[in-house]
């Protein structure tokens, strides 16, 4: 299987590799390259072509390595890894870089449900700092006086706006928008079917018929006219001798010949693939079970319409009936039932409360204020506090965060109020 490089692709990398091991009079060198685009569309597959082309080592880490459960962990990752990779430069004397796939996904906040971490913060605060300083870049607890050999940092993601904005900024991080065109994807599909005697026109013809999809579509499209073949196989030995017959087999492992690759086929399977595709865009199963959901919540946290002080015809006031071992619960009529139901699962679960605000100016920088002073661990102090804070702070973001006492952690920070807005 042949492989294309695009040439934009190529040059942006080749140049901002070679730019930070270049020492330019006057002229200061942003450190990280951010690639970003659509999903599927083979941007760190064309960083490791690129980097084979070059001739460079790479250290990579990964968005799911940028959160832990112990605070300080992923940031003491990233400034470990700079600091091989910067002694692999000095050893092997040829270009290494640092890679950090899918930055946004463990770095980004996409909406007021995504826990913004002590992690979060840290890591991006290492990143600003090695960007600033990139030949002094310390591990926590020791500090080395002898200056470290530039790393280039690539990163990769789908959507940086949703990173923190002061990292992002001209200066620290060189963004590149990664969009393959016509003539990029015809080059890359070309190289996937290289082997299977596709022409030129068919593999045009092949991109204009599916000319919305991504790149990785082409790669699972290749991989499923193998389906054919792999299921007679399996039908041929039996269900239960597969294992036996693949894995641990004294014949070695099964031989298929060449699959049909016949334009009209790639296109009938293509066509089969875009219909599971637009199957899973308009299920929303999930919405219909969250809907469902609320529908029950709000249906067992409605209190019966039962008088409180009615009177009886002697005078006097009755009292509800109410069993002595079951928990009166506390409603409010200025908060939305969804509010006062995660406000109750999140006592009833041993966790605490606190409650934080922040203006509009200050809620880009994350700057919350609290506006308890200490954490609640009742319900009718929960609902009262927040009454309070919605009527001093209507002008303002107003958040709910639930608390962890023993772990002494944040296990939730959802955004309640927003100025100008609904509750």
């Amino acid at each position: 299987m042949g492989y294309y490089i695009a040439p934009r692709f190529l040059d942006k990398l080749a140049v901002h590799i070679t730019k930070n091991f270049l020492k330019l009079p006057g002229v200061r060198v942003p450190v990280i390259l951010g690639i970003h685009g659509r999903k599927g569309e083979g941007k760190t597959f064309q960083c490791q072509l690129v980097f084979e082309k070059m001739g460079i080592e790479v250290t990579n880490i990964s968005g799911g390595e940028l959160e832990s459960p112990d605070a300080g962990d992923p940031a003491r990752l990233i400034r470990l890894r700079y600091r091989e990779t910067a002694e692999l430069i000095k050893v092997r004397g040829k270009m290494c870089v640092l890679m950090i796939n899918d930055l946004d996904a463990g770095a980004g906040r996409f909406d007021e449900g995504t826990q913004y971490t002590v992690n979060t913060q840290l890591v991006n605060a290492t990143l600003m700092n090695i960007a600033d300083n990139p030949t002094d870049v310390q591990l926590p607890g020791s500090y080395d006086s002898t200056p470290l050999h530039r790393v280039p940092i690539i990163v990769t993601g789908n959507d940086f706006s949703t990173l923190y904005a002061p990292l992002i900024r001209d200066g620290r991080m060189e963004k590149f928008y990664w969009e393959p065109d016509r003539d990029d994807k015809v080059g890359i599909v070309k190289g996937i079917f290289e082997a299977d005697g596709l022409s030129q026109k068919e593999v045009e013809q092949l991109v204009d018929t599916f000319v919305n999809q991504s790149i990785d579509f082409f790669s699972a499209l290749r991989s499923r006219i193998y389906d054919e073949q792999i299921r007679n196989y399996i039908h041929q030995v039996g269900f239960e001798k597969v294992s036996l017959n693949v894995v641990n087999s004294t014949e070695g492992p099964p031989e298929f010949k060449k699959p049909d690759f016949r334009l009209s086929h790639l296109i009938e399977s293509g066509n089969f693939l875009v219909g599971e595709q637009k199957r899973v865009e308009n299920s929303h199963l999930v919405d219909d079970y969250n809907r469902l959901n609320r529908g029950r919540n709000s249906q067992s946290t409605t209190p019966p319409a039962t008088p409180i002080n009615q009177s009886s015809s002697n005078g006097a006031t009755q009292e509800p009936k109410t069993n002595g071992f079951q928990k009166q619960e506390v409603s409010s009529p200025h908060l939305t039932l969804e509010t006062q139901e995660q406000i109750r699962q999140l006592l009833s679960q041993g966790y605490k409360i606190s409650i934080e605000h922040v203006d509009e100016r200050r809620f880009r920088t994350g700057s919350w204020q609290s506006c308890v002073h200490s954490h609640i661990d009742a319900e009718s102090d929960a609902i009262s506090n927040l009454e309070a804070t919605l009527a001093e702070y209507s002008g303002e973001y107003i958040r709910l965060v639930g608390i962890d006492p023993k772990a002494k952690r944040r296990v939730l920070e959802t955004i309640i109020h927003r100025p100008h807005g609904k509750n």
